[in-house]
């Protein structure tokens, strides 16, 4: 009779930040019964995904063995955690389980994509639990940059894993829960056999600071300021929101929120009872009458996204206000790394109006939403595991992450995107590898990253393309000369003469003298037309752009 195992399989958030999903199981070898922990996207590139949409993890795994699939736990209502559940609902049909303010972002994307809102349950914090299949599963509060937040307890078989999601220290976080060391001590009495810990801040050596050590920082600065002010920050930073609406409004601003997903974290906030005494808001139209020096708006686009508040703010008017000379524009968040091209583009659009930009790099206006290292070896220290499992991280952070625990004595292991732990005995021990890698949204289409569509989307941004037709008879003899259509290329070549007629006719000429056998193979008839063109735009060009060969046959 075979064992029953615990198993941990990260298929996304492991070695990677962003797109976390982390698959629990228990059970005999190959027939263990399943949780899924956060079901998260990230976000495409121009250099590397252009014209996609968002990116998935790849479940494929999991999709096979959705019929052991018990449930969907949510650990917080961030992008990367939750915004693939309604995508992915279909596929594994699986109930999905949150704390309040977070099942209510998940069903309201459920009801965006026609899922029953019912498929999402809300769950008070620990000491209520789930009963899923073998596993008893409890939602324990942290602090987080977005309200209710939650690490998960996950028992099964007699043995006790502490899922930490995205977490930090903090006793006075503004709005949610404040960290209650005395409560993690008392989860973590009875033992804890694994801590699977996020690893983002794992190189910061000093202790984190409080979400309400901004506050005084940026009333002051909004207090100072004779233009209209306007601030940017996570839309779903519901704390720091509060924080500086409210210090728009003891300057004496109307406080005006731009952007959808600004407005909708603050009704669901709202909605949920987790945010109380906000101040009251103007909409865009009220705003625009009143005095630039008596207005502050909160606006979307901290991450320079171009069709976000802040993007068309710098470009020019958005919802009827525009920024002018003497204004001043407030970045109170950090760039995420792969973004700064965007943020620098609107930073130098707001300096060419004559705003005043103020950004992060004095360290005032904004902290972090995850444990900083102290902050990660003192709950090591609390909950005291027999082993720790990094995730939530690059493969550099995970690799720290396990030197901070074996420097205390404890058992680390590295375990990236498709690496299966088998955490029964006193160390994990890698089960196998699994296949992951990414899916892609295109459009209202899911793709595969090995597809080769978004590959041949950037081979012909890269090199341009070309369509070439042909026509012959029912003898294969050429009706005419071929003729080109070409698109992202330049017009004029080497010769100075136009690209279309160079490719054309030399087209024409090796169409012309090619043998009968090329000209009755359609195959071989595509792939020399190719080559000529090929040939031909490298010669005028330096290019060999991508072709498509139309042949036409009339019998």
């Amino acid at each position: 009779m075979s064992r029953n195992r615990l198993i941990y399989l990260p298929l996304g958030g492991a070695g990677e930040i962003g797109m976390n999903a982390y698959v629990y199981g228990y059970g005999p070898e190959d027939r263990e019964r399943l949780i899924l922990v956060d079901i998260g996207v990230t976000f495409p590139d121009m250099d590397g995904t252009p014209g996609v949409d968002l990116i998935f993890p790849d479940i494929t795994w999991l999709k096979e063995r959705a019929d052991r699939l018990e449930a969907v736990f949510i650990t917080h209502a961030h992008e990367d955690h939750v915004g693939a559940v309604a995508h992915y609902y279909e596929a594994l049909g699986a109930p999905v389980y949150a704390r309040a303010f977070t099942a209510n972002i998940a069903r309201r994307k459920m009801d965006e994509h026609g899922h029953p809102e019912d498929a999402v349950t809300t769950v008070s914090a620990w000491p209520e639990a789930v009963e899923a299949g073998p596993f008893r599963v409890s939602f324990v509060p942290v602090s987080h940059s977005i309200p209710e937040s939650s690490a998960l307890l996950i028992e099964a078989g007699g043995d006790r894993v502490i899922h930490t999601g995205d977490f930090k220290l903090d006793p006075s976080p503004v709005v949610g829960e404040p960290f209650d060391p005395d409560m993690w001590a008392e989860i973590a009495k009875p033992g804890v056999k694994a801590l699977v810990c996020d690893s983002t801040n794992i190189f910061t050596p000093h202790d984190g600071r409080s979400e309400a050590s901004v506050g005084p920082e940026i009333e002051k600065l909004v207090s100072d300021q004779k233009g209209m002010v306007v601030a940017t920050t996570f839309a779903s930073n519901v704390a720091r929101v509060k924080t500086l609406a409210e210090a728009g409004e003891r300057a004496g601003r109307s406080i005006c929120l731009m952007g959808r997903a600004m407005r909708r974290m603050i009704e669901a906030a709202v909605e949920t009872g987790v945010l109380t005494g906000f101040p009251k808001v103007v909409g865009p139209e009220d705003a625009q009458a009143i005095p630039r020096e008596n207005l502050m708006l909160l606006v979307t686009g901290s991450q320079g996204e171009r069709r976000a508040a802040s993007a068309q703010l710098a470009r020019g008017k958005f919802h009827g206000i525009e920024m002018k000379e003497g204004d001043t524009f407030l970045f109170s968040s950090k760039t995420i790394p792969g973004n700064e091209k965007g943020v620098i583009r609107i930073i130098n659009q707001f300096s060419e109006m004559g705003v005043d930009v103020i950004d992060d790099s004095s360290g005032l206006y904004h902290v972090s939403g995850h444990a900083n290292r102290p902050d990660v070896e003192r709950l090591h220290d609390i909950v005291s595991p027999q082993m720790v499992i990094p995730m939530h991280g690059e493969h550099r952070h995970l690799r720290e992450h396990v030197k901070v625990a074996q420097a205390k004595g404890r058992t680390g292991i590295v375990a990236v995107n498709g690496t299966m732990l088998d955490l029964s005995g006193n160390a994990p021990t890698v089960a196998e590898f699994v296949e992951t890698g990414r899916t892609y949204l295109d459009g209202s289409v899911q793709i595969g990253a090995l597809d080769g569509v978004v590959r041949d989307r950037i081979r012909m941004a890269l090199n341009g393309h070309v369509i070439v037709t042909v026509i012959l008879d029912d003898e294969d003899e050429p009706l005419g000369d071929p003729w080109c259509e070409l698109m992202g290329l330049p017009e004029i070549g080497r010769s100075r003469a136009a690209l279309v007629d160079v490719l054309e006719e030399d087209l024409s000429q090796f169409l012309n003298r090619a043998g009968t056998k090329t000209r009755a193979d359609d195959n071989a008839l595509e792939k020399e037309l190719r080559r000529v063109v090929r040939n031909s735009a490298q010669d005028e060009i330096g290019k060999k752009p991508e072709v498509t060969v139309v042949v036409s046959r009339l019998s």
